[in-house]
C-alpha cells in the first residue's frame, strides 16, 4: 500500500503481540451469553446421554455376572446352598475357588439364566439407543448456536471495516485483511464447532464415570484418578510451547495471501518487469516459513494424544491387575471388573480427546485474536449527534488555516488557507507528495484535521455527517474502479434510484453511448471485475456517468485523464466540462494543457500554498507553475 499523496504512513504487514489464552479465551465465551438458552439444552442433553452411557457398562457388567454365575453354578453339585457348596470346595482344598464363589450370586446346579441375560441386554440397547438421540439433540443445538456467533462476528467485522478510518487500510496489508475476515474466522468457527462439543461432552463424561467409580471400587477409582493430575501438567506445558507456533502459523498465513494477492491483481506488471522468478522465491520463502510455523505447532500439539494414551494405558494395566487379585479374593464380582475396566477406558478417552483438542483449540484462539485485533481497532471519529446540514447547494469551500500532517513527527500540510467560489473550478498541481490528492481526501473526510477547519456552503464539514457530506461530491479517480455487473448497473450506482432515461442522459453527456451501442449487449453488457473487456479509456467515461448522475454540487476530479489517449481526453474533458456546470469543483492533473481554462490555479509544494491564479497570471510570475509548465511543453529543466 501507497501512503496517498505520498504523505502517509509506509505500508507495513500487522505485527500484533498475541495476547494470553485465557482473556482472549474469555473474550470468545463472552459471545456465547446471548444464546443462553441454546447453551441450557445443549449442556441438559449431554447430561442425558453421558449419564445413559455411563449407566451400559455397570449393566453390562451384571450381564457378565449372569454369564460367569451360570456357567460356575452350573458346575456345582444340584441341591446344595451356596454356603454348602462354599464349605465343600474349602474341605476339598480349593480354598481360592471358594473365596470366589462366596463373592458370587450363584445357585449350585442352576446354568445361565437366559431370560434375565436377554432383558438386561435389551434395556441395554435401548439405553445407547437414547444416548445417541440426546447426543444428536445437543449437538444439533450447538451447531445453531456456534453458527449464530459467528454469523455475528462477520457482520460486526465487516461493519467495522466500513468504520475504519484509510489511515488503517494504508497501513494494513489488504491480503492479510482478507485474511482475517475469510481464514480466521473459517478456522475459528471450525475450532468452536469441534472444541465445544468434545469438551462439554468429555467434562461430563468424567464426572459421571468417576462417579459410578466411586460407586464400585474407591481403591480402583483412586488408582484411575491419579493419571488426571498428570494429564493436566503435560497438557499445559505442551499447550504452552504451541500457543506461539499456531499464532506465528496464522500471521504467515496473512501474509501468503497478501503476497498472493498482490502477485495476482499486478500478474501484468511483474511479467512485464520479468520480475516473475523474483516473486517465487519471495513466496517460497514466505511460504516454507508457514510450513515450518504449521509443522511445529502440529508437531508440539500432536504430542498431547500420544502422551495421554501412554497415561491411560498404564492406568488400565493396573486396574486390570489388582482387579484381578480382587476377584480371586472374591471382595470383587467379575462383572464389576469387568465395568470398571470399561470405565477406565472410558475415562482416559475423554482426557485424551481433551489432549487433542488442544491444537485446534489453540489455532483457534489464535484466529480469534487476530480477528479481535481488527474489531479493536480505533474507528473514524462518530458524527456528531446534533450534525448539521447546510442550507444551499453552491459548493463553496473555504480551507481556513488546515494543519495535517500522517505522521506526528512530519510535517505535510501547515495553516493551508483557500477559498473555491461556487461554479469555479480550481486546478491543483505539483510535483508527485506536494500534498495534492491529500488536499481533496481531507475535504472527503477520508482523515480528520490536526488543526484548522474546511467549511462547505457555510457549514463545517466535521458538523456535518459523513453520509450527508458525501453525497454532495461526485469524485472521478485515476483508477476507474467498475464492480462485476451490466454497464447499466455501474452507471447506476452514483443514483440507486435513477431511472432509465436518467441513465441514458448521464451515458449520453459522457459519450458513454457512443460506445455502448458497439457492445453485444449494449447497457446489459456485463463488466467482469476487472473492467477487462471495455478499454481504459471506456472505463473512464463510465465512471464519470456515473458522477454525472449522482448529481452533486462539488465535483472532484483525481488525474481523470491520465489513462487514455489523446482522442478520449478530450472527450473526457467535454464530459467534464459538462459536468462541471454549475458546480464548484477541483481538479487534481499533471497534464497541465488540461487546465488552461481553470479558473483557480493552485500550485502545491511540500504541503504548502506557492502560487495561486489564473494561467495567464502563473506563467507571467515565471514561478513555480512556470517552471511546470515548460517543463512538459518546452522541455526538461535539467
Amino acid at each position: 500500500m501507497t501512503r496517498p499523496g505520498g504523505g502517509g504512513p509506509p505500508g507495513t504487514p500487522p505485527t500484533q503481540k498475541p495476547k494470553a489464552l485465557w482473556p482472549s479465551t474469555k473474550r470468545l465465551l463472552g459471545r456465547l451469553r446471548p444464546h443462553r438458552v441454546g447453551l441450557v439444552a445443549v449442556l441438559l442433553s449431554t447430561v442425558a446421554s453421558v449419564t445413559l452411557l455411563a449407566i451400559a457398562p455397570r449393566l453390562l457388567g451384571q450381564g457378565t455376572n449372569i454369564i460367569f454365575d451360570g456357567v460356575v453354578g452350573a458346575q456345582l453339585p444340584d441341591g446344595l446352598t451356596k454356603d454348602e457348596a462354599v464349605a465343600g470346595l474349602r474341605e476339598s482344598g480349593r480354598g481360592q475357588m471358594a473365596d470366589m464363589v462366596s463373592g458370587m450370586a450363584v445357585v449350585p446346579g442352576q446354568g445361565i439364566d437366559f431370560g434375565a441375560l436377554g432383558r438386561l441386554l435389551l434395556l441395554v440397547l435401548v439405553l445407547y439407543l437414547l444416548s445417541s438421540v440426546f447426543a444428536w439433540l445437543a449437538a444439533y443445538v450447538l451447531n445453531i448456536v456456534v453458527q449464530a456467533v459467528i454469523r455475528r462476528l462477520r457482520t460486526e467485522v465487516e461493519r467495522k471495516i466500513h468504520r475504519l478510518p484509510l489511515r488503517y487500510f494504508d497501513s494494513h496489508s489488504r491480503g492479510d485483511l482478507l485474511s482475517r475476515v475469510t481464514n480466521d474466522i473459517d478456522n475459528l468457527s471450525q475450532a468452536m464447532q469441534q472444541t465445544m462439543s468434545q469438551l462439554i461432552q468429555s467434562v461430563f463424561t468424567v464426572v459421571a464415570i468417576l462417579i459410578v467409580m466411586l460407586l464400585i471400587s474407591p481403591l480402583l477409582a483412586l488408582i484411575a484418578v491419579l493419571t488426571v493430575p498428570v494429564s493436566i501438567v503435560v497438557t499445559a506445558v505442551i499447550a504452552r510451547r504451541s500457543k506461539r507456533h499456531f499464532v506465528n502459523q496464522w500471521r504467515s498465513t496473512g501474509l501468503v495471501n497478501g503476497q498472493v494477492e498482490e502477485a495476482y491483481s499486478g500478474h501484468e506488471i511483474v511479467t512485464a518487469f520479468g520480475r516473475t522468478q523474483q516473486v517465487r522465491e519471495r513466496f517460497a520463502a514466505e511460504n516454507d516459513r508457514l510450513y515450518q510455523s504449521s509443522y511445529r505447532a502440529q508437531f508440539v500439539s500432536g504430542l498431547v494424544m500420544p502422551a495421554i494414551m501412554f497415561l491411560g494405558n498404564l492406568n488400565y494395566v493396573a486396574v486390570a491387575v489388582i482387579g484381578g487379585m480382587r476377584v480371586a479374593s472374591g471382595t470383587m464380582s467379575l462383572g464389576d471388573v469387568q465395568a470398571f475396566i470399561q470405565y477406565s477406558r472410558q475415562f482416559t478417552q475423554p482426557l485424551s480427546q481433551i489432549g487433542s483438542m488442544v491444537n485446534l483449540l489453540q489455532s483457534g484462539v489464535a484466529s480469534a485474536e487476530r480477528v479481535f485485533a481488527v474489531l479493536d481497532e480505533d474507528e473514524e471519529v462518530p458524527d456528531r449527534a446534533d450534525a448539521r446540514t447546510p442550507r444551499e447547494h453552491k459548493g463553496r469551500v473555504v480551507f481556513d488555516h488546515v494543519t495535517f500532517r500522517y505522521d506526528p513527527d512530519v510535517p505535510l500540510i501547515e495553516g493551508l488557507s483557500l477559498v473555491a467560489e461556487p461554479g469555479q473550478m480550481v486546478a491543483i498541481v505539483g510535483p508527485t507528495g506536494a500534498g495534492k490528492t491529500t488536499l481533496v481526501n481531507l475535504i472527503l473526510r477520508f482523515y480528520e484535521l490536526d488543526a484548522g477547519r474546511i467549511t462547505l456552503d457555510g457549514v463545517d464539514i466535521s458538523d456535518m455527517t459523513r453520509d450527508d457530506l458525501r453525497s454532495r461530491i461526485g469524485m472521478v479517480l485515476q483508477d476507474a474502479w467498475l464492480f462485476g455487473g451490466t454497464i447499466r448497473d455501474n452507471i447506476a450506482y452514483g443514483n440507486p434510484d435513477a431511472t432509465e432515461d436518467d441513465i441514458h442522459e448521464a451515458a449520453r453527456v459522457s459519450f458513454v453511448d457512443r460506445f455502448v451501442h458497439s457492445l453485444p449487449d449494449g447497457y446489459d453488457t456485463v463488466i467482469d471485475e476487472e473492467g477487462g473487456n471495455i478499454s481504459a479509456g471506456e472505463k473512464q467515461l463510465v465512471t464519470i456517468a456515473r458522477a454525472f448522475l449522482a448529481k452533486p454540487s462539488l465535483l472532484i476530479l483525481d488525474e481523470a485523464t491520465s489513462s487514455v489517449d489523446t482522442r478520449t481526453e478530450l472527450l473526457v474533458q467535454q464530459a467534464t466540462a459538462a459536468l462541471r456546470t454549475d458546480r464548484t469543483s477541483f481538479v487534481i492533473a499533471h497534464r497541465l494543457s488540461t487546465i488552461r481554462e481553470a479558473d483557480l490555479i493552485v500550485v502545491m509544494e511540500h504541503g504548502q500554498i506557492v502560487e495561486k491564479g489564473s494561467h495567464d497570471e502563473l506563467l507571467a510570475v515565471k514561478g513555480a507553475y512556470f517552471r511546470l509548465y515548460n517543463s512538459q511543453f518546452v522541455g526538461a529543466d535539467v
